[in-house]
């Protein structure tokens, strides 16, 4: 099944644009961060970088017991050559959010393939939040993306996906080019989520039932590390979205939960997020939701 994902409509990112990879050039970058529990705080104790990946500085608006670090790519764009791993370890009882200050962009590609490699561990008892923003992926792009994460014992998981294929608001769709998809999840070592998806530009694919069934936005909810309770789940079924003939539905695995939606408007698929988020969070996280700021710029 497909990883879901989700679209954008604000103007600049669907004003005509003829974007293609460097010619000579291709960014290889690779952004390691450490975060630990000292006494009642979280702190980012490592912070190693090369090529254009950082994080700027540690946020706290949630107080110090969990660390908030936004993830930045300043060349903005991932075209054809490019590779980005981040490896984000969070140790002990340590909790850390991470987002990014804005959509991400995979531009069209004259061959070459264009990856982000994304390695996330969590010690015994702690917490990790990935809530990147949507990713758009331009028609003609060649793209990989690759998240892997390993839980020790108690330690929980909560992260989103979530695509736009082409630009629907300046009329672009998925025409050309391609993109990979592969996110694990093992618990203890045991394995609790594997998916793998490929998608064609212009494919039959994007237009079936079983596949995007005509839809230009998909985004997918992975929380681990906890059973959920059946009111939890129920709640988190009769959430609505915002967007009238979007599709979405939730399922619990054994410490695991997953949600789909499918649609046309970025905006509704995140706050479908954000309103699962709301029953999530405290389970998982043991914490309320409380929204990256950086997402309301």
């Amino acid at each position: 099944m497909l990883a879901l994902a989700a679209m954008n409509y604000f103007p600049h990112y669907d004003s005509p644009m003829q974007i293609v990879e460097p010619l000579n050039s291709s960014w290889q970058a690779h952004l390691d961060l450490g975060f630990e529990r000292r006494d009642a705080s979280t702190v980012l104790a490592r912070r190693n970088h090369s090529g254009p990946l950082r994080v700027q500085k540690s946020l706290y608006p949630e107080g110090p017991g969990i660390c908030h670090a936004i993830v930045l790519h300043p060349p903005s764009g991932i075209a054809g050559g490019d590779r980005l791993q981040i490896d984000v370890d969070v140790t002990g009882t340590a909790q850390a959010l991470l987002t990014t200050p804005g959509a991400g962009k995979w531009y069209r590609s004259a061959g070459a393939l264009a990856e982000q490699v994304v390695s996330l561990k969590v010690g015994a008892g702690g917490t990790a939040e990935w809530l990147p923003q949507e990713s758009i992926v331009f028609s003609g792009a060649r793209a990989s993306m690759r998240t892997a994460i390993e839980l020790e014992s108690g330690a929980r998981y909560v992260g989103v996906e979530t695509i736009c294929f082409g630009r629907r608001a300046s009329g672009e769709s998925f025409e050309r080019g391609s993109l990979r998809l592969a996110t694990d999840i093992r618990s203890e070592g045991r394995l609790l989520w594997r998916e793998r998806g490929m998608i064609e530009g212009g494919s039959p694919q994007l237009a079936s039932p079983i596949g995007l069934a005509g839809y230009t936005v998909c985004s997918t909810v992975l929380a681990a590390g906890v059973d959920i309770a059946a009111e939890t789940l129920s709640a988190c079924r009769i959430i609505e979205t915002a967007e009238a003939k979007a599709q979405r539905g939730v399922s619990a695995l054994p410490n695991l939960f997953v949600g789909r939606y499918l649609g046309h408007s970025s905006e509704a698929a995140r706050q479908w997020f954000v309103d699962l988020w709301q029953h999530l969070r405290p389970a998982f996280v043991g914490r309320e939701a409380a929204v990256p700021r950086i997402w309301n710029t």
